[in-house]
């Protein structure tokens, strides 16, 4: 894989961001490479010596994005890249950061062993929801970690008929329901006792929020079918109800609205230097084996 193109996308609310954008840009710069700066990061970061585009111009020009930032940064650029295919690089700006998992300061030496080739390629899926009333299509949207329908005011529970491929699931009723990918079940799943399902897994993960009877427990299916989400019930929910593409809300929602959920056609690419580990990371991330100390 060869590079003659990169973007830089960082997480533009960081302070100082622009310095290590700029050490970035340099190396790239040393490689022989032209820089594209994304719009919005050299905008807020005053970062303006280098050329500059929007998500759909770095997916016609680059041949490699490198994103620097937390996962919602990530997740933006993936939502928006995925379509053209350019590979993504994260380096974590952040705290937590599953996803864009090259820490900071490894990051110049991260990015020349790519430029070297020496690296490791990874494809996740993403999820295609579409909000339907009335047969009609209202909005359609992508999401790498999930999408959640969920109450949206600070009254009762929703109840929501699940359907895969056309066959009754169940009526549930809770705050909500997150549908995850393989790649979210890092993320609210997580938060919500959900399982972690490595990345490979084919599979959709569903996990209530706060249900109202406690028997209803996660469930993974096949990411071949369809699942619809029916929002039977949202007059004790205050407000209604609304659906979070990656943390992206629409919130007009009405009773019998309807979420339809699929495998997308697009993957979104990750690059990884040579040695990463998926579990490494999860270790990492979540202090597994660490031992506490003596009298704790």
């Amino acid at each position: 894989m060869h590079f003659s193109i990169v973007a830089l996308i960082g997480r533009y609310q960081d302070s100082g961001m622009d310095t290590p954008l700029r050490e970035l840009a340099k190396v790239l710069e040393q490689a022989g490479i032209k820089v594209i700066v994304e719009k919005e990061t050299a905008r807020n970061t005053g970062v303006h010596e280098y050329h500059t585009g929007s998500l759909d111009q770095i997916g016609e020009l680059a041949d490699l994005a490198i994103v620097m930032g937390g996962d919602g940064t990530m997740l933006a650029a993936a939502r928006g890249l995925c379509q053209y295919g350019v590979p993504l690089l994260g380096i974590n700006h952040g705290r937590l950061g599953f996803i864009t998992d090259i820490p900071v300061h490894d990051s110049i030496q991260a990015v020349k062993a790519v430029l070297d080739g020496r690296f490791t390629t990874e494809k996740r899926a993403l999820l295609e929801g579409s909000i339907i009333r009335d047969k009609k299509v209202l909005a359609t949207d992508l999401a790498l970690n999930d999408i959640v329908l969920n109450r949206s005011g600070r009254g009762g529970m929703i109840e929501i008929s699940v359907d895969y491929d056309g066959v009754h699931m169940y009526n549930q009723r809770a705050d909500g329901l997150i549908v995850s990918t393989p790649t979210g079940s890092t993320a609210y799943s997580l938060s919500a006792n959900g399982p972690i399902i490595h990345p490979m897994v084919e599979a959709f993960l569903l996990v209530p929020v706060a249900p109202q009877t406690l028997s209803y427990r996660p469930i993974a299916v096949p990411t071949s079918g369809t699942l619809t989400l029916t929002l039977s019930d949202a007059s004790r929910a205050g407000s209604g109800a609304s659906v979070h593409f990656d943390m992206q809300t629409w919130s007009d929602l009405q009773m019998g609205d309807k979420i339809m959920i699929k495998k997308a056609s697009h993957q979104v690419q990750f690059l990884h230097p040579v040695g990463y580990s998926y579990f490494s990371t999860l270790r990492k991330k979540l202090h597994w084996n660490i031992m506490p100390e003596c009298g704790e």
